[in-house]
């Protein structure tokens, strides 16, 4: 039996990743992607670096203590990089990382795909309803 280097067994382990598992740790990426804020974020940041007071006026309905939680957790993903510049006041901006941008074409494309096809959504939901 043959000895693998731990390069070996990580890229063996990443092949073996099924999000369709309970265990896979895909899936905990899965439910942060998925969550509503996390698509607005992501989608609102695809144009470029913003102050928190920008999302807090592109992304109506968010409360502060959903924004902050939200950024945190893309920051600690490394989706989202915070930078802070000295001055007064403090400023602090917020944008994709190249994870982010990786994954921002897909979230936008998801957003797009949503507000063009809604009038269709809410006829079926009208036509289940009935």
């Amino acid at each position: 039996m043959a000895t693998l280097t731990a390069a070996q067994r990580r890229q063996q382990d990443r092949a073996a990743y099924d999000a369709f598992l309970a265990a896979c740790p895909a899936r905990k990426v899965l439910e942060r992607i998925s969550d509503k804020w996390v698509t607005l974020v992501l989608a609102a940041l695809g144009d470029g670096p913003k102050r928190y007071r920008d999302l807090t006026r592109i992304i109506a309905g968010a409360s502060q203590k959903m924004l902050t939680q939200t950024l945190r957790a893309l920051e600690r993903d490394g989706l989202v990089a915070r930078t802070v510049t000295a001055e007064v006041p403090v400023r602090v901006d917020y944008e994709l990382t190249e994870l982010g941008r990786s994954l921002h074409a897909v979230v936008r494309q998801l957003k797009d795909w949503a507000e063009s096809h809604i009038a269709e959504i809410e006829q079926a939901r009208t036509a289940y309803d009935s």
